[in-house]
């Protein structure tokens, strides 16, 4: 309430002294006003009307108290302001007399029918006249007031002013009655708004209180003014009485005029004082009344605390629901594990949401949450969108299948579980080594099936190139050997050759021979102890370990019978 700009000035004192906002104080009213646009429930509403009323009714003998002191008060003229005084009553005596002119002209108009146009036209200018002359005389009091320092002018300016902008004030008031305290605080739903509720009414209880206290102090001050006030007419009393027969009779007429005007006064003050008391007791009631709706409201946090707690404490509970009844039904340790993780997690998000609901409420622009909390959870979940397409896309025709061999982001192996969103494989190592499995499953999320690339090794037949490698040492005959182990090569694998090559021709639509040969090929590498052969051909996955095999089996024997003294 001290921040307030009305309350930063002074209060003036009885005599009329100005103070920065005007000669009268009217900080009763503004608080008062003030205070009511605060009202909340109906029984506050109520008593801020009547704090208006006392408040409105306080200034406005405070205006009527400084009026008659103002008339009792008797400027010294001279000067400019004599010659005002002069100019002020001429013009009273002209407008006298243009009223008298008006009077004149209206009576022998009435009295006489069938006026002729000359009387009419003489009563509109006796009007004008009289206007004019009174739009003078006012000018002309104000400039006397200005020169001589009466107050009176600016004092009925200030009360013309203040009556318009109470009038306004009222007219721009909110009729409606509101609920009362109990029916309002029905509408704090959520923790956040009664906590909201909560600061507001104790922010309001301090305005109280300050509203209180500067009624208290306007009340000893007025106090102060009716003490001095009953001094001073009680001087002027004992002053006649004294020289009652000495006083001329004007002097003393004079003297009884000032004790009546010093009298109302203190009737005045007595009134203020007695508004002013009934203003200490009415924020009194006020702040009682706030307290107690304080009090509604603290009792709706603690039931709103309590919701909280009875969430976290059936939260808990559930979370240990979950581990008992997994250990029952779950006995393998790690998807025991998993789904504890899971269900852990999703009953602390539940009550969590239930806390987040019951401190704010469920939100209002629910179709925008909506859209930002969409467009959030797709570019968290992003890869899972994308493993969920990709898994359409490996459904298709060039898709993969469960038992296929492939490979997946630099790792192959066989694919033994296909999901929604993930892809298993046991990896056997790449193509060329001897591909047993490593022990080791890989996952894949379906994704790389749209953003990256497979290689899928399983066709009808499962077709594979391999190779052997095999060490000719320097006094075997090369040549001879090699014709030997390609003729082998080929009588070995040429069924599953021309296999190859009709099933590569269906897949690529071709016609005539393809572009393509399934035949085997040897080649020859330099090495330390004599030529490394590399035997490169055509074979299926599945009998791959056997078709190796059987070509060592078959290159041994030829090694044997070019070179039978060699022992291998």
């Amino acid at each position: 309430m001290e921040y307030l700009p009305f309350l930063q000035a002074k209060k003036g004192n009885w005599t009329g002294e100005y103070v920065s906002h005007g000669i009268v104080d009217q900080r009763p009213w503004q608080t008062a006003a003030t205070l009511a646009g605060m009202a909340q429930s109906a029984e506050e509403r109520e008593l801020a009307r009547e704090a208006e009323r006392l408040a409105d009714h306080e200034v406005d003998q405070a205006f009527s108290q400084s009026l008659r002191q103002a008339s009792l008060v008797k400027p010294q003229l001279n000067g400019r302001a004599l010659a005002l005084q002069q100019r002020v009553t001429e013009l009273q005596a002209t407008v006298k007399g243009d009223q008298a002119r008006i009077a004149a002209l209206t009576g022998s108009s009435g009295a006489k029918s069938g006026s002729t146009e000359s009387k009419d036209t003489d009563l509109e200018v006796a009007k004008a006249q009289l206007g004019l002359d009174q739009n003078e005389l006012a000018d002309s009091i104000e400039d006397l007031s200005r020169e001589s320092g009466d107050p009176r002018v600016k004092l009925q300016q200030e009360l013309a002013a203040r009556q318009a902008a109470v009038k306004k004030y009222y007219d721009s008031a909110s009729k409606d009655e509101g609920q009362t305290a109990v029916s309002s605080a029905e509408q704090y739903k959520t923790l956040a708004q009664q906590a909201f509720a909560w600061w507001s009414h104790r922010k309001r209880s301090q305005l109280i209180s300050q509203a209180k206290q500067l009624a208290l102090a306007d009340v000893a001050a007025l106090t102060d003014d009716q003490a001095r006030m009953k001094a001073e007419a009680s001087q002027i009393a004992a002053n006649v009485s004294a020289t009652a027969a000495l006083m001329p009779s004007s002097e003393r007429v004079e003297q009884l005029q000032r004790l009546a005007a010093q009298q109302n006064i203190q009737n005045i003050l007595n009134d203020r004082l007695g508004a002013q008391q009934q203003l200490v007791a009415l924020y009194e009631r006020w702040g009682k009344q706030v307290e107690i709706q304080n009090k509604i409201v603290i009792h709706l946090m603690l039931q709103s605390l309590a919701v909280i707690a009875a969430i976290c404490v059936l939260t808990i509970l559930a979370g240990w629901f979950v581990q008992v009844a997994l250990e029952r039904m779950f006995h393998e340790r790690r998807q025991k594990q998993t789904l504890k993780t899971v269900l852990n997690l999703s009953t602390q998000l539940v009550g969590l949401l239930l806390v987040l609901l019951v401190i704010f409420g469920v939100p209002r622009q629910m179709p925008t949450i909506l859209g930002l909390a969409t467009a959030g959870l797709t570019l968290v979940f992003q890869d899972f969108i994308l493993a969920f397409c990709g898994w359409f896309v490996l459904m298709g025709p060039n898709g993969i299948r469960v038992h296929d061999w492939v490979e997946i982001d630099g790792v192959g192996g066989e694919v033994v579980q296909l999901g929604l969103f993930r892809t298993w494989l046991l990896e056997t190592g790449n193509w060329t080594a001897n591909g047993h499995p490593t022990g080791r499953k890989v996952s894949f999320l379906n994704g790389y099936a749209i953003r990256g690339k497979y290689f899928n090794f399983s066709t009808v037949g499962q077709w594979m190139w391999d190779e052997i490698n095999i060490n000719i040492p320097s006094e075997t005959s090369v040549h001879p050997l090699i014709e030997k182990i390609y003729e082998a090569s080929v009588q070995a694998t040429e069924a599953d050759a021309k296999m190859a090559q009709e099933e590569w021709k269906r897949v690529t639509h071709e016609e005539g021979s393809p572009q393509f040969s399934a035949m085997p090929s040897v080649n020859l590498r330099p090495a330390g102890s004599g030529v490394d052969v590399v035997v490169r051909y055509i074979t299926r996955a599945g009998v791959r370990l056997e078709t190796r095999n059987h070509l060592f089996e078959t290159v041994i024997d030829l090694m044997r019978e070019l070179n039978p003294r060699s022992g291998h």
